[in-house]
């Protein structure tokens, strides 16, 4: 499993552009083939700034997303309202506080 997580600081202005463009796709991106999950998460200190939590199967399921039509019309969009470049890792976990 890898969680992919992307921070994106979005112009003051588009913020909430931003929120209702991806209350509209999220489903589209969770149901790509290999994702098992997509979440967005705001930050509570400076509302300009989300970030992407999504969990995949694999990296070649993330990278087949990536390299898709569905996330270059996403992106293509997404890209206009940022403020700064945003950030991404992808992760795998290696220690959980949860068991089983």
């Amino acid at each position: 499993m890898i969680t992919r997580l992307v921070k994106m600081t979005f112009q003051e202005e588009k913020a909430e552009e931003f929120q209702g463009f991806v209350s509209t796709i999220i489903n589209k991106i969770s149901a790509f083939n290999g994702c098992y999950n997509v979440d967005i998460l705001r930050d509570i200190n400076n509302p300009a700034i989300f970030f992407s939590y999504s969990f995949w199967y694999s990296e070649d399921d993330l990278n087949n997303y990536r390299n898709s039509e569905t996330f270059k019309e996403i992106w293509t969009l997404t890209k206009k309202m940022f403020a700064a470049k945003p950030e991404a890792w992808s992760t795998q976990k290696i220690i959980s506080s949860k068991t089983g």
